[in-house]
């Protein structure tokens, strides 16, 4: 066991949450809070992370608000932020790609760290070993089509390729209305597919940048697509667990 998780649970107080925005989809939300439970290295109950889960499906949603001119879905996420602020949270991690668009609005109105899931995946992509090359993009159409993974994976060095306008709505937004929509069953083949349309196109990488879409592409059947991904799920609690680390806990007590 890490030595730096025994100083996890001496240190942190009842009061010292990571909040999770969810309900971005419902099943998105659920499966990061069970994530970051699988990923965390514990080997007993209380050496895991405290978290509080707010699963709202209310929030309108983002793609609709922002390539359509749908419902803004900014209130209601900003009352998210406020109720786990409200709540103790001391991080606060968002399980949807295209909330992030949003995401200098809710890092300015929260109290907290609002953990960043575009750069999240960045971090992924080098630790495992994916440090430049041509990356394989999957995501929502507002996702893909306003450049959300392309800004910031470029900034890192990263060429991107980017799915066709029918691709995005046949293969990725198949999969993930197929997820949200509780047919989880009839979501792999879509998503499949689109993987190995961006592997032939010279991709040496694929991000799951919709968290419906890990959901569609389960662990036991990534091995046998052929291509490295980087799951937007995982790359978050990744990265909401390395703020529990040491230097993390050391800034907490000099703050206290």
């Amino acid at each position: 066991m890490p030595p730096w998780f025994h100083r996890f649970v001496m240190t942190h107080t009842d009061s010292c949450y990571l909040g999770i925005l969810g309900g971005m989809g419902p099943l998105a939300g659920a499966a990061f809070a069970m994530r970051l439970a699988a990923l965390t290295p514990a080997s007993i109950d209380q050496q895991h992370i405290p978290a509080l889960l707010l699963n709202d499906p209310r929030i309108p949603d983002r793609s609709t608000a922002r390539l359509y001119g749908g419902a803004d879905p900014w209130p209601a996420m900003l009352r998210g932020i406020r109720t786990l602020n409200n709540a103790g949270a001391k991080l606060i991690a968002v399980p949807c790609n295209t909330a992030h668009l949003w995401y200098e609005q809710m890092a300015q109105a929260s109290e907290c760290e609002v953990l960043h899931i575009i750069e999240a995946v960045a971090q992924d992509l080098k630790r495992q070993g994916i440090t430049r090359g041509r990356v394989g993009l999957m995501g929502t159409a507002a996702t893909l089509g306003l450049g959300l993974y392309q800004q910031t994976l470029e900034k890192h060095g990263y060429t991107c390729i980017v799915p066709t306008e029918e691709e995005i709505d046949t293969l990725c937004m198949a999969s993930i209305r197929a997820v949200k929509g509780n047919q989880v069953e009839e979501s792999f083949a879509p998503a499949a597919e689109c993987i190995e349309r961006l592997r032939t196109r010279g991709a040496d990488a694929v991000v799951l940048g919709c968290t419906e879409l890990p959901l569609a592409v389960p662990h036991a059947l990534r091995k046998d697509l052929g291509i490295p991904l980087t799951d937007s799920i995982d790359a978050l609690a990744l990265a909401a667990i390395a703020h529990f680390q040491p230097h993390h806990l050391e800034a907490e007590a000099l703050s206290a």
